[in-house]
């Protein structure tokens, strides 16, 4: 897979294996976030459902936690959105179809007749 290109955004567009790869493991750590933010939402409900002092006392920890893992989903889509950015304008310079490399610049791709 390491140097292959891939049309995977229905326009043409080439993007290297390594980008697909820095995509899917931003995308895992996006949803991990978001499963621990479930588990959370439902720890803060059943605390404030509870109305027991400590628990709710819990609660204030647990919304900053919450709040800061929001934080970092919205840095993670930030940066993705940087990423693909990057790569779409650097695979589709020029005429010559460029795909981005894993080193982050634009290569050549080869055009086969038929």
């Amino acid at each position: 897979m390491e140097g292959e290109a891939f049309s995977g955004l229905g326009n043409g567009t080439q993007l290297d294996g390594k980008v697909l790869q820095t995509f899917q493991k931003s995308f895992g750590q996006v949803q991990n976030i978001l499963d621990q933010n479930r588990l959370l939402i439902n720890e803060i409900n059943q605390n404030h459902e509870s109305k027991i002092p400590d628990k709710l006392s819990r609660n204030v920890g647990l919304i900053r936690e919450l709040n800061n893992n929001i934080r970092r989903v919205v840095d993670l889509y930030a940066d993705l959105s940087t990423s693909f950015n990057k790569s779409v304008e650097a695979s589709s310079e020029g005429d010559s179809g460029g795909a981005l490399r894993s080193d982050g610049k634009a290569g050549l791709k080869r055009n086969r007749p038929g």
